[in-house]
């Protein structure tokens, strides 16, 4: 489920870039278009489960906050240096999310994970062309910042939604943390780029497609999914994103340097280690 919603996710980068629109714009409809199909569908939620506790939609709204924060400045990093590129930068959650659930959970972080996380960086700096040679016309240094950016404010939208995750809803956490990336993508967006409301029928499709793949379809698979994992293990199969996502740039005319897909490579041979690791484990526990 992870790996389907990953795989929804990472299209998200090229519909945003095919759409034509500013950073604000693209974050503010992917969400609002979004609410359009999840508020039917959480209120029939509602019908049949309960209602959710406030408590829990507090966590849904203050993920939200934190996620439309990361689509903002994930489409800015998107016009500076390419749609697979800034989803490969995004990902130093992977770093993020376990150390968060560290923190404020004590979930035990594997000492294999630990030793894996300069590698993953490694990854990602060579992705983004911040290290090494970037491709042409990209502005990597900008692209990795707000990429960085949005890096943190994923991580804190997982490790928020896997805090209050399960207890018998799956679409009224998205459907409140949408509302509230909604709110926070206007403030913030209309403020840095605007949000343009005169678009076309083309830029128009292309944020219908990302409002319900990348947001419908990628956070209604993977919500339930992501408590059931230790948070490592999830944070490292979202990290097949940007893998993802490079094939993806490169079937809309993205051209990655040789050092950039040298750092996608990287992040798979980290990523399969870490998840080997963690299956291994799983089968001695299990025995």
């Amino acid at each position: 489920m992870v790996l389907a919603g990953s795989l929804c996710i990472s299209a998200s980068a090229v519909f945003v870039k095919l759409s034509g629109t500013s950073a604000g714009t693209a974050a503010f409809f992917r969400c609002a278009i979004a609410l359009l199909v999840l508020v039917p569908l959480a209120l029939a939620e509602r019908r049949t489960a309960g209602p959710r506790a406030w408590r829990l939609r507090r966590l849904d709204l203050a993920a939200g906050v934190l996620l439309g924060i990361d689509y903002v400045f994930w489409a800015a990093a998107i016009h500076s240096v390419g749609a697979s590129i800034a989803t490969v930068v995004v990902n130093i959650q992977v770093v993020i999310f376990p150390l968060l659930a560290r923190v404020f959970t004590r979930t035990p972080v594997p000492r294999r994970f630990v030793v894996a996380t300069p590698v993953m960086l490694l990854g990602v700096a060579l992705a983004s062309g911040a290290v090494g040679a970037p491709a042409a016309g990209s502005d990597p240094v900008t692209g990795a910042v707000f990429g960085l950016v949005a890096g943190f404010g994923y991580a804190g939208y997982l490790f928020l939604m896997r805090l209050g995750g399960g207890q018998g809803h799956t679409v009224g956490p998205v459907c409140t943390s949408t509302a509230a990336a909604a709110g926070a993508a206007a403030l913030l967006g209309g403020t840095w780029t605007g949000i343009d409301f005169s678009l076309d029928a083309r830029a128009w499709s292309w944020l219908t497609a990302l409002a319900l793949v990348g947001q419908v379809l990628a956070w209604l698979v993977m919500t339930p999914a992501l408590p059931r994992l230790a948070p490592n293990v999830g944070a490292a199969l979202l990290l097949l994103q940007p893998v993802m996502a490079i094939g993806l740039g490169v079937a809309v005319g993205e051209r990655p340097t040789a050092s950039q897909f040298g750092g996608c490579v990287l992040v798979v041979l980290v990523v399969w280690g870490v998840g080997r690791g963690s299956r291994r484990r799983g089968a001695r526990s299990g025995s």
